[in-house]
């Protein structure tokens, strides 16, 4: 997959950057050709070698098609019962941050948004809920060229909309740990 310089790109873990530039370095006698990358929300440099793009998970930022599947993961109610430990569990979320698949990520916000309505959740598993989410509200509002205040507002009421009217828990609408 090739970028040019200005295009916007999702690294895995660290969201939505923009190609500043292409370069070529020498680097143990071996000319490597890198993308330079800068993380839009912390202005983080990276440099990536051009043939490491796929192997690093590298992508293009989803497309409509894909912002509706996104949300279709959110609201989506059908549960299972998870009855691993908060830290397996964890693990299994870091995992999914780390695949950069915005599907992935949303699923990880839903489940960590469900599950703090029923019980309080671990300070790891507060700061992933809050990862989640700021890696979804990026990517959306670069995907719908839309302001992240709004899209942080459509997450949040649709995580909301999964638990009865007045916040409390519903069977239908919970992840069962």
């Amino acid at each position: 997959m090739m970028f040019k310089i200005g295009d916007r790109a999702v690294y895995p873990g660290q969201g939505v950057t923009e190609i500043t530039g292409i370069e070529s370095k020498q680097i143990s006698g071996a000319t490597v050709v890198l993308y330079m990358l800068r993380v839009l929300d912390s202005d983080r440099k990276i440099m990536i070698p051009v043939s490491k793009v796929k192997s690093v998970g590298l992508r293009k930022v989803v497309s409509a098609d894909e912002v509706d599947q996104v949300y279709a993961v959110l609201r989506e109610r059908t549960r299972t019962i998870d009855r691993q430990t908060w830290n397996r569990r964890y693990r299994r979320y870091v995992e999914k941050i780390n695949t950069g698949s915005l599907t992935d990520i949303a699923e990880v916000m839903r489940d960590l948004g469900r599950l703090k309505c029923t019980k309080p959740l671990s300070f790891g598993e507060r700061k992933m809920l809050d990862q989640a989410r700021t890696l979804l509200v990026k990517e959306l509002s670069v995907a719908r060229g839309s302001d992240e205040e709004v899209i942080g507002v459509e997450l949040d009421t649709i995580i909301a909309a999964s638990q009865g009217d007045d916040g409390t828990r519903t069977a239908s609408s919970v992840a069962l740990t």
